[in-house]
C-alpha cells in the first residue's frame, strides 16, 4: 500500500484505477487516513483501524472528495482517533449523536406554537370545554398567522400585547375574546412563564363596553328572508336562533337526541351550555314546524350538518358573509355591522315589548341562577317560558310577514 503526503493537487491528479481494481494511498501525515480511487475515478477518504469488537483492521469511509475536503477529512480522522483511544466505536457515536439531534429536532418542532395549539385543543376536547370550537377558531385565525412556527418560549409579553392592540383597533370585542383565550392557552402551556399573564384587558384594550347593537324590524325581516336564499342548514340555523334566543354554538351543535318532539322541548346538556347546567327550551309551534322540515340522517345525529349529521356546521364566518350579502339585497343597502350574538338581544327586547316578566325573559336566555335551583326554576316556570316563546314567535311572524294595515289597526284598536 502506497504512502504519500496527501494534498489537493495529488488528489485531483490521481488517475482512475485499473478496471475492477481500487487504488489506495495512505497519508503520511495521518497514518490511519488514506485516499481511495476507483476504476471510474471516484475519490473518497478512508480510515483504517481495528474498531471495538473486531480483531482485524477495517476500512471505513470518511467522506467523498470533493464534497468532503481534505481538511475536513483530517479533522474527522483525528476525532476518530480520540474516540478509539477511549474504546468508542465512531460509527456508534455518530448514530448516538444523530439520534440526539433527531430527538432535539422533534422536541423543538413539538414546542412550536402550531403544535402546542393542537395539543391544547386536544386537551380541551378531552375535558369537554364548552367553548372549544370558538377557542380553536380564534387561535387559528387571530394568533396562528403571527406565531405558527415560533417556539412558544420565544414569544414575549410585548409581542402578545402588540397583537392584541392590533386586533383592538379593528374589533375591540374580538380583542377581549382573543386575550382571554391567549391567557388560557399560555397558562396551560407555560404556567408562570406565560407571556400573557401580566396583561390586563382594561390597560391593553380599554374598558369593555356592553354591546348596544339591536337589529330593527326591517333588518330582522331582511335576515329571515335572506336566510331563505341560503337553504339548509344555515337558513334553518339562523331562524332557530331568532325563534329561541339560544347562543350560536348551542344551536349549531344541537343533536336530535336532545329534542323531545312529544313534549315539544329541547334540553341542552350542561357540557354545551354556558352556565354548565341543563337548559330547557320549550318549542313554539314555529320551532316545531322548523324542526319537522329538517332532514333526518341515518348515520348522524346533528340537526345542522354538511355531512349527513356526522359533524355540526362550522363555517360561521363565511355563512355570515353570505347572510350579510343577502340582507343587503333585501334592504337595498348593507346592514350596519352586527354579530350573531346580537340576535339574543333582539329576542330579549322582543320579550320585553310583549310585557313578559324579566325573570321569565332572563330564563328564556339562560341567565340567572345556576345549579339545581336553576333546574327547579326551569321546570316550575316552563309553562311561562313556553307562553313567552309562543308570543315571541307570533311577534316574529308579524315582523317577517307583516299583516295588512287594516288587521294591525284592528289589533291596536282592540
Amino acid at each position: 500500500m502506497k504512502r504519500k503526503r496527501l494534498t489537493d493537487t495529488y488528489i485531483r491528479t490521481r488517475k482512475p484505477a485499473k478496471p475492477g481494481k481500487r487504488d489506495e494511498t495512505m497519508d503520511t501525515t495521518h497514518p490511519r487516513m488514506g485516499l481511495r480511487v476507483t476504476d471510474t475515478g471516484h475519490r473518497s477518504f478512508i480510515y483504517l483501524a481495528r474498531f471495538p469488537g473486531s480483531q482485524n483492521p477495517t476500512r471505513r469511509r470518511l467522506g467523498d472528495y470533493p464534497t468532503t475536503t481534505l481538511e475536513e477529512a483530517h479533522k474527522k480522522a483525528r476525532h476518530w482517533d480520540i474516540l478509539l483511544a477511549k474504546g468508542i466505536d465512531p460509527r456508534e457515536e455518530e448514530r448516538r449523536l444523530a439520534g440526539e439531534a433527531e430527538t432535539a429536532k422533534k422536541a423543538a418542532t413539538a414546542n412550536v406554537f402550531r403544535a402546542r395549539v393542537d395539543d391544547y385543543l386536544a386537551y380541551c376536547e378531552r375535558e369537554g370545554h364548552r367553548q372549544r370550537r370558538e377557542t380553536a377558531r380564534i387561535l387559528h385565525r387571530e394568533l396562528m398567522p403571527h406565531w405558527g412556527d415560533r417556539p412558544i418560549e420565544s414569544i414575549t409579553p410585548g409581542e402578545v400585547k402588540g397583537v392584541i392592540t392590533e386586533i383592538a383597533e379593528r374589533a375591540p370585542y374580538m380583542a377581549h375574546a382573543t386575550l382571554a383565550i391567549a391567557k388560557g392557552f399560555f397558562d396551560w402551556a407555560l404556567d408562570e412563564a406565560s407571556p400573557a399573564a401580566a396583561l390586563r384587558p382594561k390597560k391593553v384594550i380599554g374598558k369593555k363596553k356592553p354591546r348596544q347593537r339591536l337589529l330593527d324590524d326591517d333588518e330582522v325581516r331582511a335576515l329571515w328572508n335572506g336566510a331563505e336564499r341560503m337553504g339548509y342548514p344555515y337558513r334553518d340555523l339562523y331562524r332557530m336562533l331568532l325563534l329561541t334566543g339560544v347562543r350560536l354554538h348551542e344551536a349549531a351543535d344541537a343533536r336530535w337526541s336532545e329534542i323531545d318532539m312529544s313534549k315539544r322541548r329541547w334540553v341542552i346538556p350542561p357540557e354545551r351550555f354556558k352556565s354548565e347546567c341543563y337548559h330547557y327550551v320549550p318549542l313554539s309551534d314555529a320551532a316545531v314546524a322548523l324542526l319537522e322540515g329538517l332532514p333526518r340522517f341515518r348515520d348522524g345525529d346533528y340537526l345542522f350538518s354538511h355531512n349527513g349529521g356526522q359533524t355540526p356546521v362550522n363555517s360561521f364566518s363565511k355563512a355570515k358573509e353570505r347572510l350579510d350579502a343577502a340582507m343587503a339585497e333585501e334592504l337595498g343597502k348593507a346592514p350596519a355591522p352586527w354579530r350573531v350574538h346580537d340576535l339574543r338581544r333582539v329576542v330579549r327586547t322582543g320579550l320585553a315589548s310583549l310585557r313578559v316578566p324579566d325573570t321569565v325573559a332572563e330564563l328564556v336566555l339562560g341567565h340567572g341562577k345556576r345549579g339545581m335551583q336553576r333546574v327547579y326554576d326551569l321546570e316550575e316556570r316552563e309553562p311561562d317560558l313556553r307562553e313567552a316563546l309562543e308570543k315571541w314567535a307570533a311577534k316574529l311572524r308579524d315582523i317577517v310577514t307583516p299583516p295588512p294595515d287594516n288587521v294591525r289597526k284592528l289589533r291596536e284598536a282592540g
